[in-house]
């Protein structure tokens, strides 16, 4: 049996002080400062939820929402929905985002694009090269880097950074957010929905503790996640950095329904299955690595994925 992500014990026992009423540190503040540091962004405000974070960058936006054919997040259409914002669907290849793509799209002035650091979670995004072909057409790049803070080349030259902090994302709290920017009038016309959205010194103070090993922890579901593609055949992406491995299949439901058999956790399982928006939209297996404890990213335990997958005829 594997182990599902849980936050640290550290971070347990910190909330868990906080909740006594025993630490008097802002750490709302403290946070803040950390993921200033990560995203190179001066304005962040912590949230009470990813989407929360995406409704008030999306407040913020006065022209369309452009959003992913497939590979981001549900809640990037049912938040512009609901805010009553024109949504552009963008095609891509399989999540991943091409700018050609972009110029034969119509789109109102001030539009902005929302996508996720990795497609699906399973592929990195270029994004270099997003940004600044946002930059170079009047649009505003929304990166919901919930998979992705922390790395070099992620989270850091959209014009707003948004990530979920809760479980089993990379900062893993069980609840809360944050976004950040250099542009201050985001935060300025979207007053109301922050102070909807303000979370408390509990989950801010996990936030905080989570931070401190963000680096490392991605660097590890990296390293896990590239190990298995070097020895299961036919995964999408295969040359990309991702947080999850998706392995197309046309008896992918049967398949995955064996596999969830054999490779139990403790709470939610790691085996999902596709079309789903939040991957891709073709018959596909998705090894959900993120949603593993650390300690269960060893050889041996990927080993043991690998083995398994072996069995169902997928490698």
């Amino acid at each position: 049996m594997f182990k599902f992500k849980t936050p640290s014990q550290k971070t347990r026992d910190v909330m868990s002080e906080v909740a006594k009423g025993n630490v008097e540190k802002d750490y709302e503040k403290s946070a803040s400062d950390k993921i200033k540091e990560l995203t190179s962004h001066e304005e962040v405000k912590i949230t009470s939820s990813g989407n929360n974070s995406i409704f008030i960058a999306l407040s913020a936006v006065e022209g369309d929402i452009i959003i992913p054919d497939q590979g981001g997040w549900h809640g990037f259409k049912q938040i512009a929905k609901f805010l009553n914002k024109n949504i552009v669907t963008l095609k891509t290849d399989l999540g991943l985002i091409n700018t050609d793509y972009l110029d034969d799209l119509k789109v109102s002035e001030n539009s902005a694009l929302i996508f996720t650091s990795f497609a699906g979670y399973a592929a990195e995004q270029d994004t270099k090269t997003i940004t600044r072909y946002c930059r170079n057409n009047n649009m505003i790049s929304i990166e919901d880097a919930s998979a992705g803070v922390g790395d070099a080349n992620l989270g850091r030259f959209s014009d707003i950074v948004l990530a979920s902090t809760g479980s089993p994302k990379l900062i893993n709290v069980g609840s809360g957010g944050f976004i950040a920017s250099d542009n201050p009038e985001i935060f300025k016309k979207t007053s109301l929905p922050q102070k909807l959205s303000k979370t408390s010194q509990i989950v801010c103070s996990g936030i905080d503790s989570e931070l401190d090993n963000v680096k490392r922890n991605l660097e590890v579901t990296l390293n896990a996640t590239d190990y298995l593609k070097k020895y299961i055949q036919n995964t999408l992406h295969a040359d990309k950095r991702g947080v999850n491995v998706i392995i197309p299949h046309e008896d992918a439901k049967s398949i995955a329904w064996d596999l969830k058999k054999r490779l139990t956790t403790d709470k939610s399982g790691f085996i999902t299955t596709c079309p789903n928006y939040n991957r891709v939209k073709e018959k596909a297996i998705a090894i959900e690595i993120k949603n593993l404890d650390y300690s269960y990213l060893e050889k041996k335990c990927l080993d043991k994925i690998i083995e398994e997958l072996k069995t169902s005829n997928l490698q």
